[in-house]
């Protein structure tokens, strides 16, 4: 299940495609400003990440003429919606590292429990920078005892309430358009 962007694929890919992608670049640099502190690995993702933001912002952004309400508007949503999916991060990351030191607990020995053997990685896991998987969270909740909510986040990405919109309009049933505001509402 992914809930929010993996940096590492965004780099990867080259480019940052829209205003959500941006916004969430933003809150993981800021991430990994910290973290660059303590780890090559960060810096050099930090580097190529703001590389790729400066290259969006000069596309998109550096004409004033070219910029309508169109794209304020889908800059300010966009940043509501990184900006709720960061809130939820830190709250889940504060939750497991709760845990971690009630358990008496490493990162790297959680890492060894859900069968990943890098200490690096774990630390991209907890502080938002990969995703993890609904298998490592199902695990977190079982030993942890921590409510599969806190972990798992309720809101859908906006691209997926808008594939879900389209569909619920196409097939033009009752009780479906109920749903549909329920979507936005959770979100």
């Amino acid at each position: 299940m992914k809930t929010h962007m993996d940096i590492e694929k965004l780099i990867e890919s080259g480019s940052i495609r829209n205003e959500l992608d941006y916004e969430r670049a933003m809150v993981a640099d800021r991430k990994l400003r910290l973290l660059a502190k303590t780890s090559v690995h960060f810096k050099n993702l930090r580097t190529k990440l703001r590389d790729l933001i400066k290259v969006y912002e000069n596309r998109v952004w550096s004409d004033e003429n070219a910029v309508g309400n169109e794209l304020i508007y889908q800059s300010d949503q966009a940043e509501l919606i990184a900006e709720k999916e960061r809130v939820f991060l830190e709250k889940r990351k504060k939750a497991i590292q709760h845990k971690l030191k009630d358990f008496n607990l490493t990162q790297e020995e959680l890492g060894l429990l859900l069968g990943h053997k890098s200490k690096t990685h774990m630390s991209e896991l907890i502080n938002g920078i990969k995703p993890f998987t609904l298998q490592d969270l199902v695990i977190i909740s079982k030993i942890f005892k921590i409510d599969i909510e806190t972990l798992i986040p309720k809101f859908l990405p906006i691209d997926k309430i808008d594939r879900i919109s389209a569909t619920i309009e196409e097939i033009n049933k009752p009780k479906l358009n109920e749903v549909k505001a329920q979507l936005f509402l959770a979100s």
